[in-house]
C-alpha cells in the first residue's frame, strides 16, 4: 500500500493544483510549468501551475511569503499580496500557496464591509511631551515599533492617492504617516526611527514657516528629504484658518484665500522643483467654498483631521486624518488603527 500511495500522490497533487488554478481563473486556460531555478535549498525546483491571474505552488521548507513574492512576483515587498489573499502570513512545507499576479480588489469593498486606511497626523517631537502638539520621542518610537511588530505596512502618499482613485489595491493593514507644519525636530527624533523600520512619511509644510530658523525646516532640508523619498506637500501659506471669518469682507477674503493656495505653489516650484498638488487644511478646517477653490487651484487631494480611517470612496478633497496627541496611551493610539469597517453590503 505504501508503494502505491507514493506513486499516486504526485498525481493527486498535480490534479489539486490544476483544479485550483482552473477555479481561480474562472475555468480559463491554465498551463503547467516546472521552474528551472533552484529553490532556497538549492536542491530542487518548484512545480508550478499558472493562469493569467495566479500562480499556484506547493511550498517547500524555508519558504516564506517574502521569498515566494521575490521569486514569482519579482519583489519581496509584494509579500502582502500572498498574505492577504491566503488570510495569513504562515507558510508550511507542502502547503498549496496561491500567488496573485495582479490586484484582485481595487476598492477594498466586500460583502461584509470595506477597507479603511488610517492616516495618522503628527506635529512636533521633543525629548519630553509638552502641551497637545509636542509628542515625546520615546512615545513616538513605541508607536512606530508597534506598527512594525503588528504587521502594519506604512505606505507612501502616491500609493494612498492611487487607492482613493481606485487605481491601486493596498495591503489590508496599510497606514499613512503625516507630519504637519514643518518642524525640524523631525530630523532628530522621527527620521532615524523611520529609516530603521523602513517607513516613510509625508510632510505638510506651510511656507511662511519654512526657513524661519529655530525649529523650522529649511528648503534645503526639505529638498534632501524629498530626494530620499519623503513626500513634501502643502499646508497653506500662513497656517491661517482658510474658512471665511465672520464679518470678513468678501474681497479681502478672496485675496487671502488665493494667497494661501497659490503662494506655496510658487515657492515649492522655486525651491523644490515642483508644485504641490496635495494639501492639508490648517486645523482641518474647510467648507464648500474652500474645497471648490482648492480644486480650482490645482490641488487634487486634500486632508482634514476627522478622526477615522478613509475608505477608497472617501471624498478626495476631504480625506480623514487622526491627530496623535501626547496624552494618548498606547491603547488610545491603537484605537486609531481600525483597518476595516464591518457593514453588510447589499
Amino acid at each position: 500500500m505504501a508503494m502505491k500511495r507514493h506513486k499516486i500522490c504526485p498525481w493527486i497533487k498535480r490534479a489539486a493544483l490544476c483544479a485550483a488554478v482552473l477555479y481561480l481563473a474562472g475555468c480559463g486556460a491554465a498551463t503547467q510549468t516546472s521552474t528551472s531555478t533552484p529553490t532556497a535549498d538549492g536542491k530542487s525546483t518548484y512545480e508550478t501551475f499558472e493562469s493569467q491571474d495566479y500562480f499556484v505552488v506547493i511550498a517547500k521548507a524555508g519558504d516564506t511569503a517574502e521569498s515566494l513574492a521575490a521569486r514569482f512576483l519579482g519583489d519581496k515587498s509584494l509579500a502582502w499580496m500572498i498574505e492577504d489573499y491566503s488570510g495569513g502570513a504562515a507558510i508550511t512545507p507542502g502547503q498549496q500557496v496561491v500567488i496573485p499576479r495582479k490586484s484582485w480588489d481595487l476598492s477594498g469593498v466586500t460583502s461584509s464591509g470595506y477597507q479603511l486606511v488610517p492616516v495618522l497626523c503628527y506635529h512636533n517631537l521633543a525629548p519630553q511631551a509638552k502641551g497637545r502638539m509636542i509628542l515625546g520621542a520615546k512615545a513616538f518610537e513605541e508607536q512606530m515599533r508597534y506598527l512594525k511588530s503588528n504587521g502594519f505596512r506604512v505606505i507612501n502618499l502616491k500609493q494612498f492617492v492611487e487607492f482613493v482613485s481606485l487605481k491601486r489595491q493596498l495591503p489590508q493593514k496599510s497606514v499613512l504617516l503625516t507630519f504637519d507644519d514643518g518642524y525640524r525636530s523631525f530630523l532628530q527624533y522621527a527620521y532615524p526611527v523611520l529609516k530603521e523600520l523602513d517607513f516613510t512619511a509625508t510632510l505638510f509644510v506651510y511656507t511662511d514657516y519654512v526657513g524661519a530658523g529655530g525649529n523650522a525646516f529649511s528648503w534645503a532640508d526639505l529638498k534632501k528629504l524629498a530626494a530620499e523619498g519623503f513626500d513634501v506637500q502643502g499646508h497653506s501659506k500662513s497656517h491661517g484658518d482658510m474658512v471665511r471669518a465672520a464679518n470678513e469682507p468678501a474681497a479681502e477674503y478672496d485675496r487671502r484665500l488665493e494667497a494661501e493656495l497659490t503662494v506655496p505653489k510658487a515657492l515649492f516650484q522655486k525651491n523644490l522643483g515642483y508644485e504641490p498638488t496635495i494639501l492639508a487644511y490648517p486645523y482641518g478646517r474647510q467648507d464648500d467654498a474652500v474645497v471648490r477653490r482648492t480644486k480650482e487651484r490645482g490641488y487634487a487631494t486634500a486632508f482634514t483631521v476627522r478622526r477615522q480611517g478613509s475608505p477608497s470612496f472617501v471624498d478626495p478633497l476631504r480625506i480623514h486624518r487622526s491627530q496623535i496627541y501626547p496624552e494618548m496611551s498606547m491603547d488610545d493610539f491603537i484605537k486609531n488603527l481600525n483597518v476595516f469597517s464591518q457593514e453588510e453590503i447589499k
